[in-house]
């Protein structure tokens, strides 16, 4: 819905949505996780509840377990095909942020991030201390460095042929640090939300572990076997990075699958439980229609109904943000049909004509203008605009997607 009051306001408008109560259907087993007081963090470092899993899943390849806000988020970017499995459970680590290590990036969570239509959780940057050590390493030909750094570490910005390979790969110079983005490790980059998971680039593309790799600040790319993959500094090594790795017990975990997560068929026939990859959702305004990704694999593709005059959709990259399986939508409207205020009580500068929809099932909210995917059962002309900006669907494909995506998922709507 659109509400450009909300812009200068954007907590009270989440803590207002979390003011009624989170529905869930049935799951496995609900999450143990850490107290506050167990990881010696203040309540305002530990993720909000939000509508994250509450599933508590056991990786049996390494012996942790992983829930809530951190499981989230490792679906949403791909899991082990990504970033590997868990090798510690939560924890507390740089200046109180809340932190969980995988064999390939160390995921952070901070409420800096949250009020914000970007990531919430992203990795943790380890690449200074990495070039350190690389540094201090002894090649064969009895130089410094484990890499060769003739090139790799002048930056695009001061070097006229890299310079000209970033234009003519279609890539782009970061305003960061200088280096270049592009080829493999852009096309990795940009379909992994690298600006928020890798951080800018630190070196250009060059000869890293005996293959070709570029350093970010908070991962390594390396090409192996024509793959880009994230080098697993954490599982390497973890003591350095104040990883404990001990395993704990199974219990009445289940065992981690991504079966656990779906109780609904998928309208579209595709079985999202055998595709590795991120996740992501595409919206279009003017075809009116919605597409689910895994990886490369279309996962679902469905006409929806978004913003009708004057509240349109707003256009832009998000995430989702808070998921409620059902919630009861109100609002105000002025003489034009624009949407002043939300909630049960008006707060515009305008009289206003009430609105209320009962049990709206499926919701995941995506932005600050209070804007959502969700099911829609008081009408099915799916195709047209139809909403107060958010992005209406069928019932079933709502089901689905609620299921298909957890928080993190990106979104993007485009004209």
């Amino acid at each position: 819905m659109l509400a450009s009051l909300f812009r200068t306001s954007t907590k009270l408008l989440i803590v207002s949505l979390l003011t009624i109560p989170l529905v869930f259907s049935p799951r496995a087993v609900i999450a143990a996780a850490p107290t506050a007081a167990e990881l010696g963090l203040p309540e305002a470092a530990m993720p909000r509840e939000f509508g994250a899993s509450s599933i508590e899943a056991y990786v049996s390849e390494t012996g942790h377990s992983v829930t809530g806000y951190m499981l989230d988020y490792w679906r949403a970017n791909g899991a082990a095909s990504v970033y590997g499995n868990p090798i510690s459970q939560p924890y507390a680590a740089d200046n109180h942020l809340y932190s969980q290590a995988f064999e390939r990036g160390i995921f952070q969570y901070s409420e800096v991030w949250l009020y914000s239509d970007d990531a919430a959780v992203r990795l943790k940057p380890v690449i200074k201390e990495e070039i350190k050590a690389d540094r201090s390493q002894t090649r064969s030909d009895g130089r410094r460095g484990g890499a060769d750094r003739r090139s790799g570490m002048m930056p695009a910005a001061v070097n006229t042929v890299r310079a000209n390979e970033v234009a003519n790969e279609g890539g782009r110079i970061s305003k960061v640090t200088g280096f270049g983005i592009s080829g493999v490790f852009g096309q990795w980059y940009d379909n992994h939300e690298g600006w928020f998971y890798l951080g800018a680039p630190v070196s250009e593309p060059m000869r890293i572990r005996g293959v070709y790799g570029q350093m970010f600040e908070n991962g390594i790319l390396l090409l192996q076997d024509d793959q880009v993959n994230v080098a697993p500094l954490p599982r390497e090594n973890p003591e350095k990075y104040g990883i404990d790795t001990t395993p704990i017990a199974q219990g009445d975990m289940p065992v981690y699958s991504e079966t656990l997560f779906y109780t609904t068929y998928n309208p579209y026939g595709v079985d999202p439980t055998t595709i590795d990859g991120p996740k992501r959702i595409e919206v279009s305004i003017s075809e009116q229609t919605m597409w689910a990704y895994q990886g490369d694999t279309l996962v679902l593709q469905s006409l929806v109904s978004t913003g009708k005059e004057p509240n349109h959709t707003e256009i832009g990259f998000f995430h989702v943000r808070i998921k409620y399986k059902s919630q009861t939508m109100e609002g105000f409207t002025n003489g034009s049909g624009e949407v002043i205020s939300l909630g049960s009580e008006n707060e515009g500068d305008d009289e206003g004509e009430a609105y209320r929809v009962e049990d709206v099932p499926d919701i995941m909210y995506i932005n600050y203008e209070a804007e959502a995917l969700h099911g829609a059962y008081w009408h099915n002309n799916f195709g047209q605009r139809m909403s107060h900006g958010c992005i209406n669907q069928p019932l079933d494909v709502a089901a689905f997607m609620f299921e298909f995506a957890p928080l993190g998922t990106p979104v993007t709507v485009r004209e």
